[in-house]
């Protein structure tokens, strides 16, 4: 590879790129957005492995163990994906390193794929840990050797945090070759890495004089940079907001743009503040670094000038530190409401229309199904976070014995192997009657068709053993498991009955391909016969988009509809028909 090869790349393939060039070995993850796509283009590399994990937790501990044994190792996730990693992250803060060990985590301002809007840089701090963030895809990939050198030399582990905005926008970087490295050797130490209390007291100290020491390197590295320009404004930002900052007042004001957020310096950021008129922080979500700046005595405009919620634009920067009148935004009045809505053929449409019409009860998960909250289907109860339908459908029956018989819980395949099986085992070891449905799809769907254990295939397709999660369900001991085709409307309706009845522990795998899926057959249409239509509009109660009406007139969208059937099925008239293929 020529040294100076440039590309435009993504923020995530450019960590890729920079895992490789730094020598990293071993990589392995769960899928979040925005954080996926590092792991997969990190999958290309030959020399690299990669892997996905059940989740995060599982991710971190491999990597952990890759570093012990003397190979550079990563893992990535989404911010939310670090509260499930968050216990072996605190202890190895502890252990340290042999090999460098980099963990990346995603957050999510804006929350465009989230359940809530949390700020990784408290973890940081809370763990003890070096934090860098990078403002572009460039920074991206030079952030990752510098996280490993890092690592290495301060026996840390190091948090790379990216953003929505970095992770899924292009600019350019330039490539170099990979370092050849060897595997560093492996030394039996229990002191180091066994934390038993003795021995974790001790690193508790070594944890804290490497805090002061990085403390003094904050200052010092040209990871943080001053950039002197108009003194009158001097704007202290990091990550994406550094970017948008720029946009928004260009030479107008002059920067300290931090890349190690944690910890911060304190003499660098002194220095700066002396040299401007008015000092503000630009940062989305938490007041991370204005509270660093007050604590250090430092007069500072943050959050009573910015929101705690969301991301910012340059014309919201702009408005507030130069007094300039922001422009008014697009009139959305007259623009129709789209709201995110299940893929038409989906395998999870038909399931949460006889939740619906049943009128059950429905602890939900995280995944594509949660749409299904949302009318005309309406069938979901609550959402917290992966695993927790499960968990609190036994917590809501143990409060409410009397709605055991119309209360069950909804959660993926790939959801339930992260953290759904031990919310089961609970069900089973204390004995509450609910029902589970695992949404089986054959694919991780939400984040963008990863590959899971029950699918049969690795990260990189390979086959691999297939997890059978009927059989796990019999395992833990689960008496009444049972599998279905969701789109059997009256085969699934009896099935709930039954099983809601039994009151003891029961599982239902509603076994259906992501209509996505490449293996999916759609060479076919469902149409309307408008002489046997009587506009009735069951049809339109599973809120398929293919489906839509004007007035009593309805029709289908030949350029969305898949031929799924599920329409043809509630159409008491026989007026709805395949064209194109055989059936579903």
């Amino acid at each position: 590879m020529n040294k100076q090869q440039s590309r435009l790349m993504l923020g995530n393939e450019a960590v890729a790129q920079g895992l490789w060039e730094a020598g990293c070995r071993f990589v392995s993850s769960y899928p979040g957005t925005p954080s996926t796509e590092i792991t997969e283009y990190a999958a290309e590399y030959d020399g690299l492995y990669a892997e996905w994990a059940p989740n995060e937790k599982v991710a971190v501990e491999a990597a952990i163990g890759a570093s012990l044994a003397g190979a550079r190792a990563f893992s990535g996730m989404k911010h939310v994906g670090l509260n499930v990693a968050a216990d072996p992250v605190f202890t190895a803060s502890y252990t340290g390193v042999n090999a460098g060990l980099v963990i990346a985590v995603a957050d999510d301002p804006g929350m465009h794929s989230s359940q809530n809007e949390q700020d990784s840089r408290h973890y940081a701090r809370a763990a003890k840990l070096p934090m860098l963030e990078p403002s572009d895809s460039a920074e991206c990939l030079s952030f990752v050797g510098e996280a490993f050198r890092l690592s290495e030399e301060y026996d840390t582990p190091v948090l790379l945090r990216l953003s929505t905005r970095v992770s899924h926008s292009q600019s350019a970087v330039t490539l170099s070759e990979r370092a050849a490295l060897k595997r560093k050797p492996y030394e039996k130490n229990p002191g180091k890495y066994v934390m038993v209390p003795a021995a974790a007291r001790a690193r508790h100290v070594f944890v804290e004089q490497r805090q002061q020491t990085l403390r003094a390197f904050a200052d010092t590295t040209p990871l943080n940079t001053v950039e002197w320009h108009d003194r009158r404004i001097g704007v202290i930002a990091s990550g994406i907001a550094y970017q948008t900052a720029k946009e928004a007042l260009g030479d107008s004001a002059s920067y300290l743009k931090l890349g190690l957020v944690h910890p911060l310096p304190e003499t660098l950021i002194r220095t700066f503040a002396a040299g401007v008129d008015a000092l503000y922080v630009v940062e989305e979500l938490d007041d991370y670094i204005e509270s660093h700046c007050r604590a250090l005595g430092i007069p500072v405009s943050g959050k009573d000038l910015f929101s705690l919620l969301g991301e910012y634009t340059a014309q919201q920067v702009r408005a507030k530190l130069l007094s300039k009148e922001e422009l008014p935004a697009a009139d959305m009045a007259d623009c129709p409401v789209r709201p995110p809505v299940l893929c038409p053929g989906c395998p999870h449409r038909g399931l949460f229309h006889v939740l619906n019409k049943m009128k059950l009860t429905v602890t939900g998960d995280i995944g594509c199904y949660t749409l299904a909250a949302a009318p005309p289907l309406g069938a979901m109860d609550l959402c917290v976070c992966m695993g927790a339908s499960v968990s609190s459908l036994h917590g809501f029956i143990k409060a409410r014995p009397e709605m055991a018989d119309r209360t069950v819980a909804v959660i993926g395949d790939s959801t339930f192997l992260h953290s759904g099986i031990t919310g089961l085992i609970n069900i089973v070891y204390n004995q509450s009657p609910g029902t589970v449905l695992i949404l089986d799809n054959s694919i991780t769907g939400m984040t963008g068709h990863q590959q899971n254990p029950s699918t049969g295939l690795t990260l990189q397709n390979k086959p691999a053993p297939k997890l059978d999660i009927a059989a796990v369900c019999s395992a833990v001991g689960v008496r009444r498991v049972r599998m279905l085709d969701p789109h059997d409307l009256v085969a699934l309706e009896t099935a709930l009955k039954e099983e809601l009845a039994a009151l003891e522990p029961s599982v239902i795998v509603a076994r259906r391909p992501c209509v996505l899926l490449p293996t999916v057959k759609k060479d076919y249409r469902n149409t309307i016969n408008v002489q046997a239509c009587k506009g009735c509009k069951a049809c339109m109660r599973i809120g398929c988009p293919a489906i839509r009406a004007d007035g009593d007139h309805l029709e289908v969208d030949w350029s969305l509809c898949v031929g799924c059937g599920l329409c043809a099925r509630l159409c008491r008239f026989g007026a709805m028909h395949m064209e194109g293929g055989d059936k579903a």
